[in-house]
């Protein structure tokens, strides 16, 4: 393999940290579909050197920044890296490293990204395009949560109510809460909440009941900001609460995973597990259909980012689907290749990136009619 020009005239770069899965499974893909190897350039040197520059036939695709411990350490500032807390941090200087990224063409939006980081502000500019998503009172010009007390206040009108941090990922910080009208309260999560009052990312989903627990890791996540959105009661599959992550490449909705749990939160690396497409389309019936739509409707509210991954929530038998959250780097999904009838058809999420990103390049770049982009090269 060679450092030649792919088809399209571009060479490709990936800024993400090269011994994770994700970049190696990219590189890889875009390797047997060009004959080229990507150049990797590692988040660690970008944030050490404080920036980096791309030549200018380059296409710049950025990865995750996770799954490093020093890179983690730069961004939210803490040694280990189970810890909850921090995220605030990381925001701002994820923000700062993709600023100091310079040249090249840019597959990821810095605009894009800092609001698919902030659940907040995904949750208004979706709101905004009169897209479906869960109502919630932490959405636009809302005052800031602060502390318990205010997230209390909100349960006795919503009852059920997701809490997240407004800069998480992978359901780090995530609560699933249930508040009863006598008074009794109990949260679903994966926070570990340790003797000394810190805060752990855990890969067992636990229950809290004591209204003092649950409030003192809502105390420890407020400072980072806090999202809350209404408990959207979910279809089930096989007797499983189910929903959908639907990766959108260049417009298309081109891969879907189907992931069931028997506790609220379906995260697969939490004890999720994948379903059957074939039966959550048999499900939805004529349905399905208007889902996939709703997710690329979803990510065309990002059209500057080649890729993003669209968590949609069945609901009401499978009649109806709500977006839930819209993710910057949603596309791990081994061993999933696209669906039939798409351009995707036969390949994984990275080849079809690498398939999809010369022709969507150049008509963004143009401003050429939108259809234009759906069209691989």
């Amino acid at each position: 393999m060679t450092d030649a020009q792919p088809a399209g005239g571009y060479r490709w770069a990936v800024v993400g940290n090269g011994t994770n899965r994700r970049v190696r499974s990219f590189r890889a893909a875009a390797a047997e579909a060009t004959g080229t190897v990507p150049r990797v350039v590692e988040w660690l040197d970008v944030l050490r050197a404080g920036g980096h520059t791309f030549d200018d036939d380059e296409l710049v695709r950025l990865d995750s920044p996770g799954e490093n411990p020093e890179v983690d350490r730069l961004l939210r500032g803490v040694t280990d890296s189970t810890r909850v807390e921090g995220t605030a941090r990381w925001y701002h200087g994820f923000r700062g490293a993709v600023a100091s990224l310079h040249g090249g063409h840019r597959l990821d939006d810095p605009g894009d990204l800092a609001v698919l980081f902030d659940k907040r502000l995904c949750h208004t500019r979706l709101a905004a395009a009169g897209i479906a998503v869960p109502r919630s009172p932490t959405s636009g010009a809302a005052r800031p949560i602060t502390g318990w007390p205010e997230v209390r206040e909100h349960l006795r009108e919503l009852r059920r109510a997701f809490v997240k941090i407004a800069h998480g990922s992978s359901a780090s910080g995530v609560l699933a809460i249930e508040a009863h009208p006598r008074g009794s309260i109990r949260a679903t999560t994966s926070v570990e909440l340790s003797p000394s009052g810190a805060l752990h990312n855990s890969l067992r989903v636990r229950r809290y009941r004591g209204e003092s627990e649950i409030a003192a890791i809502v105390e420890r996540l407020a400072p980072d900001g806090l999202h809350i959105e209404q408990w959207i009661p979910k279809s089930t599959l096989h007797g499983r609460a189910s929903d959908l992550r639907v990766v959108v490449v260049a417009g298309r909705a081109t891969h879907v995973v189907i992931r069931c749990a028997a506790v609220p939160i379906t995260n697969l690396h939490l004890g999720g597990s994948r379903g059957d497409p074939a039966a959550a389309r048999a499900a939805a019936g004529a349905h399905w259909d208007r889902a996939l739509a709703l997710a690329e409707w979803a990510a065309a509210c990002f059209p500057a980012t080649l890729c993003v991954g669209v968590d949609l929530l069945p609901t009401h038998g499978w009649r109806r689907f709500v977006v839930g959250e819209v993710n910057a780097f949603g596309d791990l999904l081994p061993g999933v290749t696209g669906l039939p009838g798409t351009f995707a058809a036969g390949l994984d999420t990275y080849a079809a990136q690498v398939t999809a990103a010369p022709r969507w390049y150049r008509a963004l770049r143009t401003a050429s009619a939108p259809e234009d982009a759906f069209v691989p090269a």
